[in-house]
């Protein structure tokens, strides 16, 4: 079924989904939820100039992907089902996936501390960090990036051997590349393979995510959407250090909703795995407005829009946020609203779904534009299609 709405070609794939949850988005046609999107998503992208986005819906338990605009302005060429865009912060929870399957074969434990697979640092202050508190963004203080002098491995052992942090792990949130980063790289020395492999090989077909790559295959190239900078200019992703568990994931929308559905228990996985995602909705700490998961983060549902804009503010990304550890963890529930931004110099991404209402989002747009407005926009629409005006 295609739409044409003010120039802006949006293509609707419908899928059945398994597995009836309790509590129910209002039920809407498919040409109802198409209006709902292109009604808050057509004027996004006239106010920030975006070439292209894709939007995943999940509504009344079954999916739905809406493609917009063109995924290069160079070519014109529009954006399909087979669009790549990165994901850049989403992909940590794909990391936080990895590591929980992990937990749940008995190849690690979140409580382990870095120096189990780092014997070099025995005895320093990062090889007592656990995992959890890397996952959690807990370790103690540190910074958003890798600093610029670090190059290669040597310089990154380095730089951890000489780190000394500025809080008591577990007492204050920071947001940090770094530590999930390393919270990614230690899961693959667990577990004796290289992450790149551990995510393209195992964990997206384990999954079903037949479109979802670290490393863009030649033959994908062209489907890989062309970035670009809230100035205007092409951009793409490059290579840093810890960069694949941090913001390394290229996806299409349909997969990284499929990966949401997965989360919700929408659609059928290893009985391991589906074990492994529902703990990463564990609830590990009280910080700012929000309680921290395995990367995730929930809100008690319903949630308003001023307390979602300020969980999603630059504060919680730049500041030390003061963190109460919960004892005992949260368990996961299904009222909650979780989730993720994600941003690269020329790409924007946030994903959130409601449990209990068998409901989510999943925005993807191949130019880098304020989070408040991402929020904003995938908040009217979630709220639209959960029956509140």
């Amino acid at each position: 079924m295609r739409f044409n709405v003010i120039r802006i070609a949006a293509t609707l794939f419908v899928a059945a989904c398994a597995a009836a949850a309790a509590g129910r988005a209002a039920a809407a046609t498919p040409d109802e939820i198409h209006d709902t999107v292109t009604r808050n998503i057509a004027p996004l992208m006239k106010q920030f100039a975006i070439p292209g986005m894709a939007i995943g819906i999940v509504a009344d338990g079954k999916p739905y992907v809406f493609d917009y605009g063109v995924m290069s302005t160079q070519t014109g060429k529009p954006v399909t089902g087979d669009t790549l865009f990165e994901i850049g912060s989403v992909s940590k929870t794909l990391t936080a996936t990895l590591a929980s399957d992990a937990q749940e074969g008995g190849e690690l434990s979140l409580s382990d501390p870095a120096a189990k697979y780092l014997p070099a640092l025995q005895g320093k202050p990062f090889g007592g960090v656990t995992l959890l508190e890397l996952g959690t963004h807990t370790p103690g203080g540190m910074p958003l990036q890798v600093p610029d002098s670090i190059r290669d491995d040597a310089g990154l052992m380095r730089y951890l051997d000489a780190w000394r942090p500025a809080y008591a792990p577990g007492t204050r949130r920071t947001y940090s590349n770094v530590a999930i980063g390393m919270f990614g790289q230690l899961t693959a020395k667990a577990m004796n393979r290289d992450f790149a492999a551990l995510m393209e090989q195992r964990l997206f077909p384990a999954l079903g995510m037949t479109q979802t790559y670290i490393n863009v295959p030649a033959a994908r190239q062209a489907d890989y959407a062309q970035g670009y900078t809230q100035d205007g200019k092409p951009i793409r992703m490059t290579g840093g250090m810890l960069w694949q568990p941090a913001y390394g994931v290229r996806t299409t929308a349909a997969d990284l909703l499929r990966f949401v559905q997965a989360n919700m228990g929408l659609v059928e996985t290893a009985p391991r795995l589906r074990r492994a995602l529902e703990r990463t909705h564990t609830g590990y700490f009280r910080a700012g407005p929000f309680t921290q998961d395995l990367i995730w983060e929930q809100y008690p549902y319903p949630v308003s829009l001023p307390t979602l804009l300020e969980g999603n503010g630059p504060p919680m990304l730049h500041d030390a946020t003061p963190a109460t550890e919960l004892e005992p963890p949260l368990a996961p529930r299904p009222d909650t609203w979780i989730n993720k931004t994600g941003s690269t110099n020329g790409f924007s991404t946030y994903v959130a779904f409601v449990p209990a209402k068998r409901l989510a989002i999943v925005m993807l747009a191949n130019r880098s534009f304020p989070i408040e407005d991402r929020v904003k926009t995938a908040y009217r629409i979630v709220e639209s299609l959960n029956g509140k005006p």
